[in-house]
């Protein structure tokens, strides 16, 4: 059991599954390659095993832009 002393550490901002991007944002994967292509979109990364992956700060951020816009 954790002792009432010790501090929660704040939230990771994890990484994302291009799958889940693809949802949240409302576009398919062919839209999304074309985006990227373009220049366009939220910053991505491969992880090490080859996924494609969004921090979930940057996919916000990108959200913000779209409703500002």
């Amino acid at each position: 059991m954790a002792s009432p002393s010790r501090r929660r550490r704040a939230p990771k901002d994890e990484l994302l599954p291009l799958s889940d991007v693809l949802e949240e944002i409302g576009i398919t994967r062919a839209t999304w390659y074309r985006w990227r292509n373009r220049g366009i979109g939220p910053e991505a990364q491969r992880t090490p095993s080859g996924r494609i992956c969004v921090r979930r700060s940057v996919l916000d951020a990108f959200k913000d832009e779209l409703e500002a816009a």
